[in-house]
């Protein structure tokens, strides 16, 4: 797929869906001039993030959701690239949500690749300190009477010789769904979602949402680019439609836009920049 320059003119036009707190700290994101409507937060990490100008094709679900709400809904994403559910709250990004977010918004809360990792400044256990850590997240909402509705983390695309798919994520999203009935908590189960999508449509066919790229396709991968975790903007969009359409909590839903089979790549939004990992 080329990209031509509509995408790249949207793309530095900037908008709604780029949204983020940013460093500054808590500058209120979603309510302009003491406006009534309701705001989505994402958390998470670069399955989800936004991502900027010069990353195209390179995208996030969580950048894609605004396609599928009206456009009076504010979304702000603060998914971050490597971020665990435990690495989000050290650095203080939770922190920072929680003190801008208002009562009737929505947090959308979606960490499970980062927490796999080895590394000890992002692993966690997914039956102690990964359900401890998320808890942080479901208390913290609900304190400022927002709605905390968990994410089980978006299945990466895995196929078996015999081309059927098969799951990555461990324990992890079963530790999700025994916390969010625990604690009466609203569930998106995306890894069953996408699991369920990428099993239908194949090996071959996922190429083009997964940030496969041959050389020469796009200036960002000269080269190419085969990787089996990240979105181009179609599996954006697609993973965006699986989150909206489950997320019947969700406000602003656009019912027509959840039905259209084409939604354009074009209604994606692109960042001037966005923020690195967390320096851990």
């Amino acid at each position: 797929m080329m990209f031509d320059r509509r995408v790249l003119l949207r793309a530095a036009v900037g908008g709604v869906a780029g949204s983020w707190l940013g460093a500054a700290g808590p500058a209120r994101a979603g309510r302009p001039n003491g406006a009534s409507r309701r705001t989505i937060y994402v958390v998470g990490d670069s399955t989800a993030a936004s991502y900027a100008v010069a990353e195209v094709p390179r995208a996030g679900w969580g950048q894609a959701l605004p396609a599928f709400l009206h456009p009076k809904t504010v979304v702000v994403n603060e998914a971050v690239s490597a971020s665990s559910s435990m690495s989000f709250a050290e650095v203080g990004r939770l922190d920072r949500i929680l003190a801008v977010i208002q009562p009737g918004d929505v947090l959308l809360i979606s960490f499970g690749h980062a927490d796999e990792s080895e590394n000890p400044t992002r692993h966690t256990e997914p039956w102690t300190t990964f359900q401890e850590y998320l808890c942080r997240y479901v208390v913290g909402a609900r304190a400022a009477r927002a709605l905390p509705v968990l994410v089980t983390p978006v299945e990466r695309r895995r196929f078996a010789s015999d081309g059927t798919a098969f799951l990555s994520h461990g324990e992890y999203p079963d530790a999700m769904r025994a916390l969010a009935a625990a604690t009466g908590t609203p569930l998106i189960d995306l890894t069953a979602l996408s699991f369920a999508l990428w099993d239908a449509v194949g090996p071959e066919v996922t190429k083009d949402y997964f940030l496969w790229l041959d050389a020469g396709e796009s200036p960002k991968f000269p080269d190419g680019v085969s990787d089996d975790t990240h979105f181009q903007a179609r599996g954006a969009i697609e993973v965006a439609r699986l989150v909206v359409s489950a997320g019947r909590m969700l406000p602003g839903r656009d019912c027509r836009a959840l039905l259209d089979p084409e939604i354009s790549e074009d209604l994606l939004v692109w960042l001037p920049t966005r923020p690195g990992p967390d320096p851990l």
